[in-house]
Formats: C-alpha cells, sequence, structure tokens
C-alpha cells in the first residue's frame, strides 16, 4: 500500500487512537463465548420507531380500561394511540433482520399519563412516551412486561438490539393554574403516587416557571420545558427513583439507551447517572441534544459528549445533510460539517447521525424527491457516526400536512402510521447493501474521514482504518462532472459500487501512485443524481487493530469492550494503564474486560495483545476515581464583571485535576440570583475531595478563589450539596 497524501493521518484513525506503550503485566481471565457487553454499536444500523405507529399486533390493549379516551380507533387523531404495541414490534422482526438493521430505537415504554389533555393541536395523550408518569410499568397501550419480554427476545433471537428511549427531565404537561390538568403532571412508582406538580411537598419537581430563552443555561436545565412538569435531579429522592427504574428496565435484557433532552438536564447529574447504569449494566448511551454548531451552547453541548460517558445525536450533521440534498446548499457545507465532527468529538466514530426523526418534518416533506433522499442515506450510512434510520423512511414515507406551528409534514404528521413492509423498495436495498458493508468493512465502523474531490455538487470522500478503505462519491446535481485527479488509498485494482448501481454508479479502476503519493483512479464521469461506493477489505493479519471502545467511562469493575480486527481465535492480554484487566469475552473482532481496580483515574490508553504477544494500538478511555454522586456546588458573593464565567476545580479528574480549561473544569456556573452561583458535578461517591472556584474573565485571564482549599466529604449515594461564600 502507498503512502497517503498530508492531509490525513498515516494509517486513518480517529484522534483518541494512539500508538501503543509497552504492557506492564500479564492479563487475568474468566471469559465465556457470550459477550458481556452490548456498548459497541458502531457496526450497527439502528432503526428508530414510534412503538404507537409502527405495527398493532395485540387489538385488546388499543384502549385500555386505564387510559379511557386515549385511543382513535379511526386514527383520524394525530395525537391519541392508534394500536402499535411490543408484540408488533416483535411480529414484524424478521422484516427489520431483512433490512439489515443491528438495533431498534423504541420510544419510552413506560405508563404515560392516563387520561388525555387538550392543548394547540386538540385532545392530545402521550402516544410517543415523553408524557411519562409511573417508570416502574410498562404502558398499558404497549403490552405487558411479558409482551416487552417477548419483543426482546425476538429482537436478540434475530440479532438485533433494543435501544430503549428514557426521558429523565420530565414528567408531563402541567397547568399551575388548574391541578386538574391531565394528571397534574403526576409521578408514580409501580401504582403508588408521590408527587403531583401542584403538590408536591418533598420538592420532586422543579417551580421556576417555563423555559423562554433556550440559550441560557439555568432556564434550560432549571425551567420547564414546554410546560413539562421538571424533575429535580438534584434531589435524592428523585435521582433513587430514576436509577432504580431504569435498573428495573435494563434488568429484562435492554441493549442501550437514548437519553431525552440531555440539554435539559446537569451534566453532573447525568454523568452520575450514566456511571451508575454502568455499573451493571455494560450499554451504549446516546443523548438527544438539538442544537448546532451556530448555537450558543455548541461547546457545552461538545463538552458532555467528550466528558459524560455518552455520546450525541448528530443534530449538526443532521441540519447540514438536510441544507445540503434538501434546500440546495452546497457540498462544501456538508464537508465543514463532517470536518467539524472529527475536530470537535473525541468519539466523533459514536454520533448517531440521522437524516429523518420524530422532531424534525420528514426529508421527503421538504423536497419529495426520492433520489435526493437516497443520496442522503448514502451519505447517512457512510460518514462517521452511527447511522439511524427512521422507521418508514425506506418506504419513503411522509405526509405533508400542516401543523400548528404551520410547519408542513412537522410533529405529529412525521409520526405517521407504517404505510407497508414492502423489501423491494430502492431505499430498502441500499440500506441493506450499506448495512452488508458496514458489517465487512471496519473503515466505515472506525475509520477517519477525508475529502478527495468537492464542489457544490459533488462530494468524494474516503474512510480509512488501517488497510480497510471504502471511496464514497456523491452528486446531487443535475450536470455531469468528470472526476480526474481523484486520489485513494484504494490499492491499484477495479472496483464494482457496492450499491449495484442502484444511484447509477459504476466501477472504478485505480492506479499504483507514486512512492510519495496515494494511488489515482482514472477519470470517473458522476452524471447528475448518481452515487456509488467502492470498497476494500484487508486480509486477516497478525497485527491487532482496535477501532472503538465503549462505555468510554466507568471505574474498577465495570465492563468494557473494545472493537477492532485481527484480535485473533485464541485468548490474549488485555491492559489498562500497563495493569492487566479480567476479560469476560474474546472474539477475532470484540473483548470485553472488566476495569483493574489499581488503574490510576483519569484518561487512560487500553492496549491488546494477541496470544502471539502482537501489540495492538492503544485506545483511550476515562477512569474514574470511584462510583460516582452528584453534589450541587454552590458559591455566593463573588464579584463579576460583565462577560466573566464562574468554574469549579479541584483535586480529581472529575473536578479537573485543578486545570483552569474551561474543557476540564465545571461548569460554567449559573446565576439565577446574583451574585449566587451554583452547578452540579459528578464526583466520588464517599470521598474527600478539595476544591475551589475561580472567574474567567473576559478577556481569558483567570482569577482565582483565595484562601484555602474547600474539603467536602461526597455522599455515598443519593446527591450532595455544599456552599461556601467568596
Amino acid at each position: 500500500m502507498t503512502a497517503l497524501s498530508g492531509t490525513m493521518l498515516a494509517v486513518g484513525l480517529p484522534a483518541n487512537i494512539v500508538q501503543a506503550e509497552e504492557p506492564l503485566f500479564t492479563s487475568q481471565s474468566s471469559s465465556s463465548n457470550v459477550p458481556a457487553s452490548t456498548a459497541d454499536m458502531t457496526g450497527d444500523v439502528i432503526y428508530q420507531l414510534i412503538t404507537d405507529r409502527f405495527y398493532d399486533g395485540d387489538s385488546s390493549n388499543n384502549n385500555p380500561a386505564s387510559a379511557i379516551g386515549e385511543y382513535s380507533a379511526d386514527r383520524t387523531n394525530w395525537q391519541l394511540y392508534w394500536g402499535g404495541d411490543f408484540a408488533g414490534v416483535a411480529e414484524k422482526m424478521s422484516y427489520l433482520k431483512n433490512l439489515g438493521v443491528g438495533a431498534i430505537w423504541i420510544s419510552p415504554p413506560v405508563q404515560n399519563i392516563s387520561s388525555p389533555v387538550t392543548d394547540s393541536s386538540g385532545l392530545s395523550a402521550g402516544y410517543h412516551g415523553y408524557w411519562g408518569m409511573d417508570y416502574y410499568v410498562p404502558d398499558p397501550h404497549f403490552g405487558s412486561w411479558n409482551d416487552f419480554d417477548t419483543m426482546i427476545s425476538a429482537a436478540h433471537k434475530n440479532g438485533i438490539k433494543v435501544i430503549m428511549d428514557w426521558a429523565a427531565n420530565h414528567t408531563s404537561p402541567e397547568d399551575v393554574n388548574d391541578s386538574s390538568y391531565g394528571v397534574n403532571g403526576a409521578l408514580l412508582e409501580s401504582g403508588k403516587e408521590l408527587a403531583t406538580y401542584n403538590n408536591d411537598p418533598n420538592g420532586y419537581f422543579h417551580h421556576n416557571g417555563g423555559v423562554t430563552n433556550y440559550s441560557d443555561r439555568y432556564e434550560s436545565q432549571y425551567k420547564n420545558l414546554f410546560n413539562l412538569a421538571d424533575l429535580a435531579q438534584e434531589n435524592s429522592a428523585v435521582t433513587t427513583y430514576l436509577e432504580n427504574a431504569i435498573d428495573l428496565w435494563a434488568s429484562h435484557g435492554v441493549d442501550g439507551i437514548r437519553m431525552d433532552a440531555v440539554k435539559h438536564m446537569s451534566s453532573g447529574f447525568l454523568k452520575s447517572y450514566a456511571d451508575h447504569i454502568y455499573d451493571e449494566h455494560s450499554v451504549f448511551i446516546f443523548g438527544e441534544w438539538a442544537d448546532t454548531s451556530g448555537s450558543a451552547l455548541w461547546n457545552d453541548e461538545v463538552k458532555f459528549a467528550n466528558a459524560s460517558g455518552q455520546s450525541l445525536e448528530n443534530f449538526d450533521l443532521n441540519s447540514s445533510l438536510r441544507n445540503v440534498f434538501a434546500y440546495g446548499s452546497s457540498m462544501k457545507e456538508l464537508n465543514s460539517a463532517l470536518e467539524r465532527q472529527q475536530s470537535s468529538f473525541d468519539w466523533s466514530n459514536q454520533l448517531v447521525n440521522f437524516v429523518n426523526g420524530h422532531d424534525v418534518s420528514r426529508f421527503l416533506s421538504i423536497n419529495d424527491d426520492k433520489t435526493l433522499f437516497d443520496e442522503a442515506t448514502v451519505v447517512n450510512m457512510t460518514v462517521p457516526g452511527i447511522p439511524s434510520i427512521y422507521y418508514g423512511d425506506e418506504q419513503y414515507s411522509h405526509n405533508d400536512s400542516t401543523n400548528a406551528s404551520g410547519q408542513v409534514g412537522g410533529d405529529p404528521y412525521n409520526r405517521q402510521a407504517m404505510s407497508s413492509f414492502d423489501e423491494s423498495t430502492r431505499n430498502f436495498k441500499i440500506v441493506r447493501a450499506l448495512s452488508d458493508l458496514r458489517k465487512s468493512n471496519p473503515a466505515l465502523r472506525y475509520g477517519a474521514l477525508t475529502e478527495r474531490w468537492i464542489n457544490d455538487d459533488v462530494y468524494v470522500y474516503e474512510r480509512r482504518f488501517y488497510d480497510d478503505v471504502v471511496l464514497i462519491a456523491v452528486n446531487k446535481g443535475n450536470d455531469s462532472y468528470t472526476l480526474s485527479n481523484l486520489y485513494t488509498a484504494l490499492p491499484a485494482g477495479t472496483y464494482d459500487d457496492v450499491l449495484g448501481g442502484r444511484l447509477g454508479g459504476g466501477s472504478l479502476k485505480v492506479s499504483a501512485g507514486t512512492e510519495d503519493a496515494a494511488n489515482i483512479a482514472s477519470e470517473y464521469v458522476l452524471r447528475g443524481g448518481q452515487s456509488a461506493v467502492w470498497s476494500y477489505t484487508a486480509a486477516a493479519a497478525d497485527s491487532p487493530q482496535i477501532g472503538n471502545i465503549g462505555p468510554t467511562m466507568g471505574h474498577a469493575g465495570d465492563v468494557v469492550s473494545v472493537a477492532g480486527k485481527n484480535f485473533g481465535g485464541q485468548e490474549g492480554t488485555i491492559f489498562v494503564d500497563g495493569v492487566p484487566a479480567e476479560i469476560k469475552y474474546w472474539s477475532d473482532e470484540e473483548v470485553d474486560f472488566v476495569v483493574p481496580a489499581e488503574t490510576p483515574s483519569g484518561t487512560q490508553n487500553v492496549v491488546l495483545t494477541t496470544s502471539a504477544s502482537v501489540k495492538s494500538n492503544a485506545i483511550s478511555y476515562h477512569v474514574l476515581t470511584a462510583p460516582q454522586t452528584a453534589v450541587t456546588f454552590t458559591v455566593t458573593d463573588t464579584s463579576t464583571s460583565y462577560g466573566d464565567e464562574v468554574y469549579l476545580t479541584g483535586n480529581v479528574p472529575e473536578l479537573g485535576n485543578w486545570s483552569t480549561d474551561t474543557a476540564e473544569a465545571i461548569g460554567p456556573l449559573v446565576c439565577p440570583n446574583y451574585p449566587t452561583w451554583f452547578v452540579m458535578a459528578s464526583v466520588p461517591a464517599g470521598m474527600t475531595v478539595e476544591y475551589k472556584f475561580f472567574v474567567k474573565k473576559a478577556d481569558g485571564t483567570v482569577v482565582w478563589e483565595g484562601g484555602s482549599n474547600h474539603q467536602y466529604t461526597v455522599p455515598e449515594s443519593g446527591t450532595g450539596a455544599v456552599s461556601v461564600q467568596w
């Protein structure tokens, strides 16, 4: 293989993958032939479905006695239940398998409000799952625990994981002036009422009004989102409720969690919450933060993804995809978004990419051009990140009615019933072909991206992981372009279009380049509306190559998965910062291990050695000092000027190790009542930590709090709070 030109990493690896140091010890083993983790989903295609709108497998639960008035039998009321359920999802599992789905993402399964409300759209119920009431039981419209278990079993038998949507931010709509509105935001535990919004003596909810400024940190986190009763996660009773509830659902075999509305909860709570989950369940977690790079809180979003142990839905890329393919923007905008993604996020290959979703109008409602939609699908499936397909996209489903907000095809008209289960559509076949390619070629799972040829209409880019290469060419315009001087890491040879010509692609011939340059493709004419994908998968080799790790954060005793290739069939060794790890599962492409107790906290390297003593590259992992507890740190009487920000730092990695780098320190703190500032941070449970506050001035200079370091002994469980004066 000839060397690449200078714009790409030498072997096409993400920045968090580095050359390994020599390991120090020999690993331990108690492995089995069953994976111990479902945290790696880089090889999967996620299929998002709204349970109520997918398929009705059991009509007996359509109108349960416990929730009268929430069912629309003729499906004319788009805000009520239509009959889809767990049984329906289970019944269509073979269809999903044939599509190439590796994981299904179901809407929140917990019991939602038991009586409808009247809002701007008319009579409405929680068919979507985001108006939770009792987090300890399934919604009766979807079925019983047995039905849920049957769905999980059907998925697993078909090699499909199950991701559960989870709304820990809020319960249901409230009206401070009318306690009879809906269920008054009620929170129940296994049928027992704990609180309602207007009867909340124990402080389960925030009572700060509604969000009006979504760029304000305090408002976003501590006020009601869309008049939904906002849970007070700093209350130990609320945190314990949410921890026990998610443990219950995870114990039924859930493989991943999509965390709703993470922008609207404290990052400190969410980090400790993820740590709690990982203590017993090595699963994939990603959150919804619906901002793009132009948003005021973009840096907070990036910091969350890099430090919380959770990935994110990629709204920034989604915005660019839709601008480019639906609205006609330049391909250069898309390339800029992808470069930003790779430079900003430590784990860009774990971001969840999407063209359509339940909160945006369907693409075809914006631009009813199936070719452009198919090309957007190709990009979504082949750029860094995990692709998500919204149910019905493979059937070109859309409804172009205008909602109460004036959006064409927006909520709820983007949540139509599944139109058909036709396996012959072009989009279905494109998804299946690229799903197969993701499984067979590691470049699409782990590889970095390099732009190879671009203008306003055409984007040619390459994914490379060591010697595995995929080259993708997309022309969204009407004109033909000759791709001359097209350089590539593909070895010399002729490559057929993986899409089978479904979007007009043909074969590509590659010739060997000079010693100091990449190989070069013969001139290729890419006509208007055409796309092609060309792939090379290197043969198995002796050298092990790690491409992903998940979860990306945890403490001693947690189970973690590394994925890649050439690990070998015989068990080798795993080291975390040179410390041997107990191995729970070993295969040629995945190894699951236990974080050793002797590993120092902080960002450490994980290295694999084969049974033949051949060492892999290293990949970084965040080792927590101990299990985590969320603590609210408050400082009063702090003098600041306009544009200044207050931060917290301390003597453990979770508090930034005394760093004043805003990417490492905790904050900025919020200040709803000047001069009192506070922030919730995730810190080691049961440990006495030292900490201080500092002001980052508008000009970048730092002013430290004077005096000795503060000390605080963190509670073993629940949440904590401490306040000091500056």
